[in-house]
């Protein structure tokens, strides 16, 4: 195993221990991501001049993953935290501000979160009531979040709005606000039947009289299509994996102590573990492919912009998301009443619960309808590899 696995190891063996709780009680999984800050793990993807260590979205997938075996709420945490900083990796360096706060990250393990949700507007987030009000070098924003996940926990937020006044909807920009450059006012309560833990309560955000240095020169738009689009769904997916290959693990244990208690006979759900676990499988296939198929363009902006790039990663969400929950179901199937039962050693209510927010987080009959009008245009559709 190696160095980067055992920190993820022994940040997951922590969270593992205080995941039920952080379920009942619907609070943010607190030491876990102490866990992952004495790990070093938030500033995975820091480039290296900047204290970080260069990691790319493979490593930071695998950690996820490991995380979603022990607590699915510290793994989205973690996720989140991540597809945030990829933006300010892939756009932040032409920013002497921007530049610093990443060493800030990575140097005190600051905890990023993202306020791209807006009341009125739902999840579409490439659109924006709120704009930024900049006269004299400085600039004031006020929001409607309808959605801010670990908002009150979180070092800095990542928020969108317009340019200006005046600007189109989509005519956004994305804006690096510290937790004590802020006022947040609760205006709704996260109480939900999964992923309780990400405490993703509503807010009232105001920012007032910050340098505008602090937003990141490129268009949001461009930010959106060239890196948070594919780290979303290559790290959401990770996530999904990581609580379905537990409730395999959970469900392939049960079959085999059923085999134990019964020398020379195949116990009838070791047939529905084989199955469930070629779904397993091929799920994790479709991840992997698409986080080497990203390694392969990054950096290529034609290519990360292209349809049949949007195309793939939409399928790999919405492909994903149903296997996910198909899976942890299945599971559940094979272990019957000891699976459904709390505090069990085969439980599984609460990965269920979980992973039933995958078709929800950006909601899959809108991913399908964005990929539906993209493939009126698009040309063909790809080989199966390359010669």
């Amino acid at each position: 195993m190696n160095a980067l696995a055992q920190r993820a190891q022994r940040a997951a063996a922590v969270a593992a221990q205080h995941a039920d709780v952080v379920d009942r009680e619907g609070r943010f999984p607190a030491e876990a991501v102490a866990a992952l800050k004495a790990e070093r793990l938030l500033g995975l993807q820091i480039p290296s001049q900047f204290e970080g260590e260069g990691a790319g979205l493979r490593q930071v997938a695998v950690v996820c993953s490991t995380l979603g075996q022990a607590c699915s709420n510290a793994a989205m945490v973690f996720a989140m935290h991540h597809i945030k900083v990829a933006s300010l990796v892939a756009h932040g360096l032409d920013s002497a501000w921007h530049c610093q706060l990443m060493e800030r990250i990575a140097r005190e393990q600051l905890l990023v979160a993202s306020s791209t949700t807006e009341a009125g507007i739902g999840g579409d987030l490439r659109t924006s009531f709120c704009a930024v009000e900049a006269e004299d070098g400085v600039f004031s924003l006020g929001k409607d979040a309808s959605v801010i996940s670990y908002g009150r926990q979180a070092d800095l937020i990542l928020a969108t709005a317009r340019r200006h006044p005046d600007a189109a909807g989509s005519d956004q920009v994305l804006v690096a606000l510290l937790a004590d450059q802020i006022f947040l006012e609760r205006t709704s309560v996260w109480d939900t039947l999964g992923m309780r833990g990400t405490c993703s309560d509503g807010f009232r955000l105001e920012a007032r009289g910050l340098p505008v240095a602090q937003i990141l020169p490129k268009p949001f738009a461009e930010i959106a299509a060239q890196s948070m689009l594919a780290a979303s769904h290559l790290l959401w997916s990770s996530v999904w994996f990581g609580i379905a290959n537990a409730a395999v693990d959970r469900a392939r244990a049960f079959v085999q102590g059923e085999a134990r208690r019964q020398p020379g006979q195949v116990p009838p759900t070791a047939l529905r573990l084989a199955e469930v676990s070629n779904t397993l499988q091929a799920l994790r296939s479709a991840i992997v492919a698409a986080l080497v198929r990203y390694e392969d363009v990054q950096g290529d902006a034609d290519a990360i912009g292209s349809i049949g790039f949007a195309v793939m990663l939409n399928n790999l969400k919405t492909t994903a998301s149903e296997m996910a929950v198909d899976i942890v179901q299945r599971a559940l199937a094979i272990v019957g009443l000891a699976g459904y039962k709390n505090s069990t050693p085969f439980s599984l209510g609460r990965p269920l619960r979980d992973v039933l927010s995958a078709p929800l987080m950006i909601g899959n009959d809108r991913i399908l309808a964005n990929t539906a009008k993209l493939l009126l245009v698009q040309k063909g559709g790809g080989q199966l590899m390359s010669a």
